[in-house]
């Protein structure tokens, strides 16, 4: 559905990594192995009540520390080794030990759960056609960011990475685009951004007067307070018409 779009050739493309191109939906059973693992080694540790304290965790350590995490004063592996530690405490278990070992077990299943939307192969694909250059925008750790993208095997796609932890800089502030526009030497609405975030992308986007195209894969309704976006779309491949025309 376009918004206020005007069409015109796109120079340059801009995207979001988490729920636009990786698809996150299997990550929590990287949890529930590791609780497994966790179970098998240490006689009265139940996987069930071990998963019930790591959500618990992060539903308090996790928010306390997401700034941190995602400026780049925390890294990833900080945040997981600790976040590790409070859930076998919760479950009285004190092995700092093995709290660094759940750390790893749990990277190794991440790592195994994360996997590309369908639809990027194709989009990629349409990107190498158009000659389009193409760089990703990501709020997070550098660590944990770098190991997802990794894991997708798409960091040679990119001519430029702002990963907010190595910038010091999250979207929606416009400097997290801007950086990115600097590298590439394009700017304006021949930019296209796209993301699944109203909050993050849209308006981060828009600020940086950059053209924003919201990724709804779930059909969510906006309210008249979010960012409007100026094109609206379900699925990556529908930017192929817009990229080869």
């Amino acid at each position: 559905m376009t918004l206020r779009l005007y069409v015109k050739r796109v120079c340059a493309l801009l995207l979001d990594l988490d729920d636009t191109l990786l698809d996150g939906s299997s990550f929590p059973q990287s949890v529930t192995r590791t609780c497994e693992e966790l179970s098998s080694l240490r006689t009265g540790l139940e996987a069930k009540q071990l998963q019930e304290a790591n959500y618990a965790v992060f539903r308090t350590y996790g928010q306390e520390s997401h700034d941190a995490w995602t400026l780049g004063r925390l890294s990833g592996a900080e945040l997981a080794v600790e976040a590790w530690r409070r859930t076998l405490q919760a479950c009285g278990n004190h092995d700092d030990a093995l709290a660094q070992f759940a750390a790893k077990t749990h990277l190794r299943f991440a790592w195994e759960s994360y996997q590309p939307f369908p639809d990027v192969a194709g989009l990629m694909s349409a990107v190498r056609q158009a000659r389009v250059p193409i760089a990703l925008v990501t709020n997070g750790a550098a660590d944990t960011q770098r190991i997802k993208i990794e894991a997708l095997g798409i960091a040679s796609s990119f001519s430029a990475l702002s990963i907010s932890g190595e910038t010091g800089v999250a979207k929606p502030d416009k400097r997290a685009f801007t950086v990115l526009l600097t590298a590439l030497g394009v700017s304006g609405k021949s930019v296209w951004h796209v993301g699944d975030s109203l909050a993050s992308d849209v308006a981060g986007a828009n600020a940086a007067g950059l053209s924003s195209v919201w990724l709804n894969r779930d059909g969510t309704v906006r309210s008249k307070n979010d960012a409007q976006p100026d094109l609206e779309i379900t699925s990556l491949s529908e930017l192929t018409p817009y990229l080869l025309q």
